[in-house]
């Protein structure tokens, strides 16, 4: 039954999940699956209805990706010189 404080849930969690990637022998294997799915959306949002050929497809995807995370850097960037400015009134 899981614990009902909610702090100690996540860290009965985050202890499990340590434990299990110290038991974890291919970190590369067990990780193969997530990457495989992380690839293909990002090609079917670059090419919905796989129209393009494969290697473009895929660079359109590889940039995609990385316009999408550096996207989330330059709002995280944004978000904090607007909280540095607020603290420093």
């Amino acid at each position: 039954m899981a614990h009902p404080d909610p702090k100690r849930r996540s860290q009965i969690a985050s202890l499990a999940a340590h434990w299990s990637w110290a038991d974890t022998k291919d970190r590369s294997a067990r990780t193969l699956p997530a990457r495989r799915a992380s690839i293909a959306r990002w090609q079917s949002v670059v090419d919905p209805a796989g129209a393009m050929p494969p290697d473009e497809r895929a660079r359109a995807a590889e940039s995609a990706r990385r316009a999408h995370f550096k996207t989330m850097a330059k709002k995280r960037w944004d978000a904090y010189r607007v909280e540095k400015s607020v603290k420093a009134r």
